[in-house]
C-alpha cells in the first residue's frame, strides 16, 4: 500500500462497483471495512460526478454490521442520534462523538506506549512476551468492540478470539498469572 497518511481512493463506477485505485481491482464493503480496521483512511468518490460518497458508504458498513446482529450501538444511542437530526443539539453531537473516540484511541495508544517505556519490568525476562500478549489483548478488545458487543449495563465477555501467534486467550491468561506469581515471589 501507499503512504498510510494519504487516504485510499476508492472510485464508484456507474454500475455501483467500487474500484481500489492503488491495487487496480474491485473491492467490497467488507474489504473497505478491513482497510479501516487496519488504520487506513479511505475516500470514496463517484467517478462521474466526483461527489464524495465516503459518509454514505461508512454508514452502509455500520448498517450491515448492525443488521447481522453485530450490535455495538445500543438502541437508546441510535434513538438519540435520530433525535439530534431534528433538534438544535446536532451542532454539538459530531464534536462530542469525535472527541470521545479520540480519547478512546489516545487512551489505548498511551497504555501501549507505557508498556514499552523504560519501566522496571522492561528488563525482566519474558517482558517481550507479556508485551506481545497485551498487544494481542488490545487487538482482540478493539475487534470485539467493532465486532458486536451488545451495548448494555454488563461488561462484555472476553473475546474467544485467537491471538496473532495462535494461542488461545485462556493460555495467555494462564501465562500472565504465572508471570504475576513469579513477580510476587521476587518481591518477597
Amino acid at each position: 500500500m501507499a503512504d498510510d497518511n494519504t487516504p485510499l481512493l476508492i472510485k464508484r463506477y456507474a454500475s455501483r462497483r467500487l474500484y481500489n485505485t492503488e491495487t487496480s481491482d474491485y473491492v467490497t464493503l467488507e474489504d473497505i471495512a478491513g482497510f479501516i480496521r487496519d488504520g487506513r483512511e479511505v475516500q470514496i468518490v463517484d467517478l462521474k460526478s466526483g461527489d464524495d460518497l465516503t459518509r454514505q458508504y461508512l454508514l452502509q458498513i455500520i448498517a450491515e454490521h448492525e443488521s447481522r446482529g453485530e450490535n455495538i450501538l445500543p438502541v437508546n444511542v441510535l434513538t438519540d442520534l435520530v433525535r439530534t437530526y431534528s433538534s438544535q443539539a446536532e451542532s454539538m453531537v459530531p464534536q462530542f462523538l469525535q472527541a470521545s473516540f479520540e480519547m478512546l484511541r489516545d487512551g489505548q495508544s498511551k497504555m501501549m506506549e507505557n508498556m514499552t517505556k523504560a519501566s522496571p519490568m522492561a528488563s525482566m525476562p519474558g517482558f517481550e512476551m507479556l508485551q506481545a500478549q497485551q498487544e494481542a489483548f488490545m487487538k482482540a478488545m478493539t475487534q470485539g468492540m467493532a465486532g458486536g458487543w451488545a451495548g448494555g449495563s454488563t461488561a462484555p465477555e472476553a473475546p474467544a478470539a485467537k491471538s496473532d501467534d495462535g494461542e488461545d486467550l485462556d493460555e495467555i491468561k494462564a501465562q500472565l498469572a504465572d508471570l504475576q506469581s513469579k513477580l510476587s515471589k521476587l518481591g518477597k
